[in-house]
């Protein structure tokens, strides 16, 4: 079950089409505009609490697609996934955070719908938070 979607936290909206193409916000785990998650991977959180941070952001993106199309049966595929990972120092394991993400969009949309994907450390994210997801679906009508 999905959670509710979320609402923008700023001079933003959540999601804005562009001929078949719908880009998403950057989606963070926060549940109801809480935080979930606090700090850095490889730093204050491990890679398992990081994967699962990236999972509660999928599944807000999931709420919002759901949200902005009606259905998901209405993603023809997913073109772009972008984790950005809030890390400590030298960390290194940054695929096996945004496999949480990836995994989770695998199983609900199959691995033929399966996205590219840009996976970055940074230094810091809005509210604190470990993970930020970028996603670009394409709808079919």
């Amino acid at each position: 079950m999905l959670p509710s979607p979320p609402t923008p936290l700023g001079a933003y909206v959540e999601a804005v089409q562009s001929g078949n193409l719908v880009f998403f916000s950057g989606m963070l785990p926060v549940v109801a505009g809480v935080p979930q998650f606090l700090g850095r991977v490889g730093g204050d959180l491990t890679v398992a609490a990081g994967r699962q941070a990236a999972v509660t952001a999928c599944l807000n993106a999931l709420a919002a697609a759901k949200e902005f199309l009606g259905s998901l049966d209405r993603v023809a595929r997913i073109p772009k996934l972008g984790v950005y990972i809030a890390t400590d120092g030298d960390f290194r394991d940054h695929p096996k955070v945004a496999d949480g993400a990836s995994e989770l969009l695998e199983q609900v949309f199959g691995a033929d719908k399966l996205s590219t994907r840009i996976v970055l450390g940074v230094s810091s994210l809005p509210l604190g938070v470990p993970i930020e997801l970028e996603l670009v679906l394409e709808a079919q009508h």
